[in-house]
């Protein structure tokens, strides 16, 4: 009895334990402190384990699994996967708990054996509440092709992995995720490693004490803000990189209400909304002073969802696409509703505008009256690359507090992203960060420490990283020859970038740990 079922609650556990599914050997507690970082179930329950050769022959059982290998390497070790619950807060500090993934390396290679050092794995954004990152033995349930994919990566390779599902997702019973909240969020990574050592020690599994902090998208943020915390509290931090983040939060928001309307804005927008809601109280005084009516009723609770973005889609939950009005909110706004320019990207900046839309006129007025007032450094004129000193709106001072320019990395960190990506933007997020941690810079990073990829690129004379940025190349090319530019953009962000960011992160993770910094 290995699979792990959606809202597993205590007697749910216990079954499973009696069935196998948990590790004998340990005295089993309960804890119901509700601590942070307390470990609710220790040892914790196992779904699956695998060698390394069933490992492989897993993978080389589907294309995408082979295509996953082929970036990957085949495993060095096998992999035991955990599922721990642990005791965390969400946005407004209220306390709660949440869920995870502990995969931890076996096998005699010695890559798998003894004190393991730790990845500390934050996801991207998923619109389903189902969410578990920990159960990789059905791939059609959410969470399950990223479980795989850091497994395969970092565990199968000697790394020990904890992945947080996050608050408000899988058995979490927080009603809300407190998305982009870079205090809770940051909070909650440490609050599951926490609990994680703990079942580590109880499981009899090394932890070297070597610590790297990686994610993607939504988790690129997220592993920031928790290098970033875990640097201010003086805890250890061996490397970062984090992936395709929108870390430069303010500037980001500021262009898309200017009309550079990225894909994925109507799913982001309700859970960034409703998240800075929970924590500060002030976004809006009803909905629908955001919303239009026909979407504002219920939205503070609508993600995450028990559908799928599709389904939400197509029942009329939220617009496909388009986040504001076609009509300018003022005449002199007509330019920018949408945008005609850059060329190049205004079919994807149309896309952003339409009927039925996400957010009134009303509030996007608002919101660009006070951009306009009070610029960012960033956007829409790149001037200073701070954020704006003094926002007025209260939208642009939460942004503004969940920024990551803010403070300067002391030990090393890879950025890593796509150029051309059209949800998370490269020029707006990664290379302004680049910029602002850059000479002359009064916030410039020590020499030697910062390392920015952008996996589509051209390879450089003795590249370091000329083996992802080909396999980059050469996995967009299969997707353009089979759907053309249009499908290249559905996939750039979701599928195409993660498995080459992931490869650029575990490579420079390893080159880390071999010159002993």
């Amino acid at each position: 009895m290995r699979r792990l079922f959606g809202g597993l609650g205590l007697g749910a556990a216990l079954v499973l334990a009696a069935c196998g599914g948990s590790d004998m050997g340990a005295p089993s507690t309960h804890d119901t402190s509700g601590a942070r970082g307390s470990l609710v179930y220790s040892p914790p329950l196992r779904i699956t384990g695998m060698d390394a050769a069933e490992f492989t022959a897993r993978l080389q059982g589907s294309a995408a699994g082979q295509g996953l290998l082929q970036v990957t390497g085949a495993p060095r070790c096998g992999v035991l996967f955990h599922y721990i619950e642990y005791g965390t807060v969400g946005g407004a500090a209220e306390p709660t708990r949440a869920s995870g993934a502990l995969m931890l390396p076996t096998g005699s290679d010695p890559a798998c054996t003894g004190a393991r050092p730790i990845v500390l794995y934050a996801h991207g954004t998923s619109p389903e509440k189902a969410y578990n990152i920990a159960d990789i033995t059905d791939l059609s349930r959410p969470g399950a092709s990223e479980g795989l994919l850091i497994a395969a990566m970092y565990a199968a390779q000697g790394f020990a992995v904890v992945a947080p599902n996050y608050a408000g997702y899988d058995t979490s019973p927080l009603p809300y995720h407190p998305y982009l909240n870079a205090e809770q969020q940051s909070s909650e990574m440490v609050d599951a490693l926490t609990a994680a050592r703990k079942a580590m020690k109880n499981l009899g599994a090394g932890d070297s004490g070597r610590l790297f902090i990686t994610g993607y998208s939504q988790g690129g943020h997220v592993a920031m803000a928790t290098h970033r915390a875990l640097q201010a509290a003086g805890q250890t931090v061996t490397a970062s990189a984090p992936m395709s983040g929108p870390y430069a939060l303010a500037a980001f928001a500021d262009a898309v209400y200017y009309g550079n309307v990225n894909l994925g804005a109507t799913l982001f927008t309700p859970l960034l909304s409703t998240s800075y809601q929970k924590a500060y109280g002030n976004i809006y005084g009803k909905t629908t002073d955001l919303y239009e009516a026909a979407y504002a009723e219920g939205i503070e609770t609508l993600l995450p969802s028990k559908m799928g973005a599709a389904e939400l889609f197509r029942q009329g939950k939220l617009p496909q696409t388009a986040v504001f009005s076609s009509t300018p909110p003022v005449p002199s706004m007509a330019t920018i509703t949408p945008p005609t320019s850059p060329a190049d990207q205004a079919a994807l900046f149309a896309l952003g505008f339409g009927t039925p839309h996400l957010v009134t006129n009303a509030a996007r007025l608002a919101y660009l009256q006070d951009a306009m007032a009070h610029p960012d450094g960033a956007v829409p004129v790149p001037t200073t690359g701070a954020p704006a000193a003094a926002p007025g709106h209260p939208m642009r001072q939460a942004l503004r507090k969940n920024d990551m320019r803010s403070w300067t990395p002391k030990r090393p960190m890879l950025l890593c992203g796509g150029r051309a990506d059209p949800t998370v933007f490269y020029g707006l997020n990664t290379q302004v960060m680049q910029g602002y941690w850059s000479a002359p810079s009064p916030a410039a990073a020590p020499a030697g420490l910062l390392n920015v990829l952008d996996v589509d690129s051209a390879p450089g004379v003795n590249d370091p990283f000329a083996a992802v940025k080909l396999g980059f190349a050469s996995a967009k090319a299969s997707v353009a020859a089979a759907g053309g530019a249009s499908a290249v953009a559905q996939a750039y962000h979701g599928t195409l970038v993660p498995p080459f960011c992931n490869a650029a992160a575990r490579a420079y993770f390893q080159q880390v740990l071999a010159s002993g910094m």
